[in-house]
């Protein structure tokens, strides 16, 4: 996949070898930061750089990460849930949780196939999470039709299912990446909590398009919490802006060094 990835940025552009920048996990270790350097690096990359997810969608959400005072960022992926603390161009608290945009997906093809007794594929339990999953009840309750194969008769098999329903198959993923926020706020040094406090937190990710998310999180830290322009691609376009500027990039990398 990577090879063809740079196959075709290079034939567009007639470049050579590029530069690659790669988004990770807070939490990833020095081994899979060197496995996803060779991999990029034999798919025909020159350079690889790694930046954390979190910094990067800091970056693609317009965050100023140079100045002195504290923003905080929680990016819901497919895979992790990455929340930091940003200061002076470097992350000062962060934790990476397993629980994000797939694990949701599998806790509503599990809720169907045990209320339903229904069998759905994952692509069906992002559509519903999407048109109609939310983290607190809606004003209007949603619904949606949707057909999978009935695991008594093996025929398909069509259902309705309420936005309260999907709401009640997320609920406790969605508490524990509640619960990580918090944890990341109890580690935050009291200076920069009182930064966030004022400025908010941002919700990147796709993750961040899950109805009322950003209501609940508010909720249960007591801070204003908003949902990025263009969550999904926060990551990539902070990613390419660091590109574009590669001094900005190394004082990050560096950063993170001297942190680990």
């Amino acid at each position: 996949m990577l090879k063809n990835i740079l196959k075709k940025v290079c034939q567009k552009y007639s470049a050579g070898r590029p530069r690659v920048v790669v988004g990770v996990p807070s939490g990833i270790t020095e081994v899979e930061e060197r496995a996803v350097e060779e991999a990029v690096l034999q798919a025909g990359a020159k350079e690889v750089y790694l930046i954390e997810e979190p910094m990067a969608a800091a970056i693609g959400a317009s965050l100023d990460i140079g100045e002195p005072s504290g923003s905080m960022v929680v990016d819901i992926g497919g895979g992790t849930t990455e929340v930091a603390v940003i200061s002076l161009g470097g992350i000062v608290v962060s934790n990476s949780l397993r629980v994000a945009g797939d694990e949701l997906d599998q806790d509503i093809v599990n809720y169907i196939k045990k209320e339903f007794n229904l069998a759905i594929g994952e692509t069906t339990a992002e559509e519903l999470k999407l048109e109609i999953g939310c983290a607190l009840p809606l004003v209007t309750e949603m619904s949606k039709e949707i057909r999978g194969r009935d695991l008594t008769t093996g025929l398909p098999k069509n259902v309705e299912i309420t936005s309260s329903q999907v709401e009640e198959a997320m609920r406790e993923s969605i508490s524990k990446i509640v619960d990580i926020v918090k944890i990341t706020l109890e580690k935050t040094p009291p200076e920069l909590a009182s930064d966030i406090m004022e400025k908010g937190i941002v919700l990147a990710g796709g993750g961040a398009l899950i109805k009322n998310l950003d209501k609940l999180l508010s909720k249960e830290t007591k801070m204003m919490v908003y949902v990025a322009e263009d969550p999904l691609d926060c990551v990539v376009k902070g990613a390419g802006k660091t590109l574009e500027n590669l001094e900005t990039l190394r004082n990050v990398l560096e950063t993170a060094r001297k942190r680990r």
